[in-house]
């Protein structure tokens, strides 16, 4: 038996039947493909497309196919959309993945130590969150933006600042469950400190509810990224499918391919990464694993 009150052949079989539960799950399975695809498209795509985003290739508004226009047209300065869709997509996934991070981070430390804990460390982090929540997301992190001003680094870090509430609320909870449990108090009886019991025992159990979170978070982190972008807040150095749709906003009926396709890359993005937070869920859940 290991720290975390199960055999090490009971975690590997856990993972076996996870995965086999993921699998399937067809849509988790084709979430998980297309998100490769817009991964890898988006990894090596600019390099083999050999473009420019901020090339401006063709005459303005040449629509897709038109003539010798490229494959998804071009926008109102004459630059290539396709070239800005695999372009953008690097700006978007990565600040949506990084912000995630960051906020799954802060909520992790901030929910566990008040689920550990309790008493009046729980309410002064559980006060704390509650004052984030009730703070409107959106405006909270264009203040924050103004302040430190817009580049791809300040948005991760703003978005992650925002939107860490409901990861410490769910970390919280699983801590409460878990530390009541009977090998964590065992773990406390041989000495183990408080530190090496929620590191080692509580949060592996603790993981399952947070890796599903983990994974919605990024499709919400991304559509917040794009929000932003949208308005105008991103770091107008970059391209992103948000700052494609925002600057192009105004000739959508005259052009409509301007905003739909880096429309349709987020679309599918946000869908893929929801299909897998689905399909993950299942996985972990102990109840499926039997049918």
């Amino acid at each position: 038996m290991t720290e975390t009150g199960v055999a090490p052949e009971a975690v590997e079989a856990s993972g076996r039947g996870g995965w086999a539960m993921f699998l399937r799950n067809k849509a988790a399975v084709v979430g998980l493909i297309v998100f490769t695809g817009i991964v890898l498209m988006n990894l090596f795509g600019p390099t083999l497309y050999g473009v420019d985003s901020d090339a401006m290739v063709a005459r303005p508004f040449s629509g897709p196919g038109e003539g010798t226009a490229p494959l998804l047209g071009t926008d109102y300065l004459g630059r290539d959309v396709l070239a800005g869709v695999l372009g953008g997509g690097r700006t978007t996934l990565v600040v949506g993945a990084v912000a995630a991070a960051m906020s799954i981070s802060i909520g992790l430390v901030i929910g566990s130590l008040a689920g550990f804990y309790g008493r009046w460390v729980d309410s002064m982090f559980m006060r704390l969150t509650e004052l984030f929540q009730t703070l409107p997301t959106l405006l909270f992190a264009m203040v924050l933006l103004t302040l430190m001003g817009p580049s791809s680094r300040t948005v991760a870090l703003s978005i992650g600042l925002v939107s860490w509430p409901a990861a410490a609320r769910l970390t919280r909870a699983e801590f409460l469950k878990i530390r009541e449990l009977e090998y964590v108090k065992a773990s406390r009886a041989i000495g183990a400190g408080d530190l090496r019991i929620m590191l080692r025992t509580i949060l592996p159990n603790a993981m399952p509810p947070l890796i599903v979170a983990t994974a919605l978070t990024v499709g919400l982190a991304i559509l917040f990224e794009a929000g932003i972008s949208f308005l105008g807040l991103g770091d107008n150095r970059v391209v992103s499918w948000g700052s494609m749709i925002g600057k192009n906003q105004g000739f959508i009926l005259e052009a409509w391919w301007t905003v739909t396709f880096p429309g349709i890359a987020i679309f599918l993005t946000v869908l893929s990464i929801s299909m897998m937070g689905d399909g993950i869920q299942d996985a972990f859940n102990p109840k499926l694993r039997g049918r």
